[in-house]
């Protein structure tokens, strides 16, 4: 009986030896990437909304959608495109349900921009702007979706200033590129850094960067 209760345990650390090797080696284990799929219901944030519609109409959004402002949709910045958002007026109480299909706004002092239709539900079409609370309350795009975090120090409407910018960033930042967008009022050139898997990794190099050339940079989500 005594050699049964030792060779129980003899089998027991045997199986559990390779789980003890792998974690306790001096490698870290190579990062993951947090999937999609029901990330981060439960998010909530507050701040303030704006809305865009006519100037954007009928273009394409940052999923591949064509842009309906007559749709119940919105831009965030970071959220992953797909997410479902509950949008609370802390003015009127009012609320509405909108799909993340688009990035912006790209003001540092907005957290949403909703579509006319959104915007309308919550009667903020005259104001322009309302503060808000958002709760992401379900996701509908593709599982591993999710791209990296990236700070966006400036946008130019000329490159050659942009092109500028982003030479004085290679020395000091990695993954410095120049983005070219066509927007309403024409063409503009994105200059962004670093490749972050955190908001907080992100939010303070933009802090780094605010401090250092006074510009006003933004956390964006890469979905390319």
């Amino acid at each position: 009986m005594k050699f049964n209760e030792t060779a129980r345990r003899f089998l027991a650390l045997a199986l559990l030896l390779p789980f003890f090797l792998f974690y306790g080696c001096g490698t870290a284990p190579a990062p993951r990437h947090v999937p999609a799929a029901g990330y981060p219901v439960g998010y909530s944030e507050r701040g303030v909304a704006s809305w865009y519609g006519p100037g954007f109409h009928g273009r394409k959004t940052a999923n591949g959608e064509t842009y309906d402002m007559h749709q119940l949709t919105a831009a965030h910045r970071t959220l992953p495109l797909g997410s479902v958002v509950q949008v609370r007026s802390l003015t009127s109480g009012r609320t509405v349900t909108v799909r993340v299909n688009d990035r912006g706004p790209f003001a540092k002092n907005r957290i949403l921009d909703l579509s006319q239709a959104g915007a309308q539900a919550l009667g903020m079409i005259g104001n322009g702007t309302d503060q808000v609370e958002i709760r992401v309350t379900a996701y509908q795009g593709r599982p591993g979706a999710m791209g990296y975090l990236r700070v966006q120090v400036a946008s130019f409407a000329e490159q050659a200033n942009a092109q500028t910018l982003a030479s004085r960033l290679r020395g000091q930042y990695p993954d410095v590129r120049v983005e070219v967008v066509e927007l309403a009022g024409g063409r503009r050139y994105r200059v962004h850094v670093g490749r972050f898997t955190s908001e907080q990794q992100a939010e303070a190099v933009a802090g780094r960067l605010e401090a250092q050339f006074q510009v006003d940079p933004l956390v964006v989500r890469d979905d390319t």
